[in-house]
């Protein structure tokens, strides 16, 4: 059996605020755009999912924690852009809080750190050349 990871969904404590940061960001196109939720379909079929943190917890029952300002969710968004400075650039103009240099890391990429405004953490890599 195999299983196929299709949707990741952060809850979000502003939604109007972390649609606009993620459009900016990344100008994916948006599947679904309701007041308490908004979706949006990056490439190779993955898509994203932003929930009212109010909304989220009618699903799950619970409310999920809401950070203090200025801290990190327990949450990392890795991706490989195609253009990499160009991706850096937009997620700086979006209001995304730098909190790594681009460098080499250990596990063979070249990766630097930001944080969306709810603190999930969002990682721009791209692979290092073989040596």
């Amino acid at each position: 059996m195999q299983t196929r990871l299709g949707l990741v969904i952060l809850a979000v404590d502003d939604l109007p605020r972390a649609r606009t940061f993620y459009r900016t960001a990344f100008d994916w196109p948006a599947v679904a755009d309701v007041p308490v939720y908004c979706e949006f379909s990056l490439p190779h079929g993955m898509r994203l999912g932003l929930y009212d943190r109010r909304g989220f917890a009618r699903n799950t029952g619970e409310s999920p924690e809401k950070l203090p300002d200025g801290r990190l969710a327990p949450t990392e968004l890795y991706f490989y852009p195609d253009d990499i400075d160009s991706a850096e650039r937009r997620l700086a103009e979006a209001g995304a809080r730098r909190l790594g240099e681009r460098a080499p890391r250990d596990w063979g990429d070249e990766a630097s750190y930001f944080a969306d405004p709810d603190g999930n953490v969002i990682v721009l890599a791209r692979p290092l050349p073989a040596r």
